[in-house]
């Protein structure tokens, strides 16, 4: 990518969708908690991708970038008129997107299950890799405060698991 252009090719806007799409869809999933939605966030979110105008110091920035944006187009998608105003279908299945054994499943299910505050630091430290600074760089919080909530959010966790999972 040059430096001095605005437009990213076609090819550049391939490789980060591939690049990016699995870690953009998984973090929809957590979020919005339905396959559909979360489809819909991330075609949202790499159309914003492509009307961003600046480019990427590296691909750490690229990532983050694509975080946050996901992270906060959730969020909006969960407080609109829409989301807060239909009515559940609990009755119907919900088809899992995830791959794996019941246990990873029930892990899954426990993990979003959690207030949003545990569910997202665990998610990011766990799931993305990312350390206690990039996450409360990202997400605004001192440290302290994001080592509280990953501590406090393990915890609860292993409680809903039985302590089976963690150990």
């Amino acid at each position: 990518m040059e430096k001095n252009s605005l437009l990213r090719t076609d090819k550049e806007l391939a490789e980060l969708y591939q690049r990016h799409v699995d870690r953009v869809y998984r973090l929809c999933y957590i979020y919005l908690k339905n396959p559909v939605d979360a489809e819909d966030a991330v075609q949202s979110v790499f159309l914003k991708l492509i009307k961003y105008p600046k480019m990427f110091n590296d691909r750490d920035h690229e990532k983050a970038w694509l975080t946050v944006t996901a992270r906060n187009h959730c969020k909006d998608v969960l407080k609109s008129w829409w989301k807060t105003r239909r009515v559940a279908l609990d009755a119907l299945p919900e088809a899992s997107s995830w791959n794996g054994d019941e246990p990873s499943r029930d892990v899954l299910a426990r993990l979003l299950s959690l207030p949003e505050k545990y569910k997202t630091v665990l998610y990011l430290y766990y799931f993305e890799e990312y350390s206690v600074k990039e996450i409360s760089e990202m997400l605004g919080y001192k440290e302290s405060t994001i080592q509280t909530q990953l501590f406090r959010g393990r915890k609860r966790l292993k409680i809903d698991l039985g302590g089976d999972f963690l150990e």
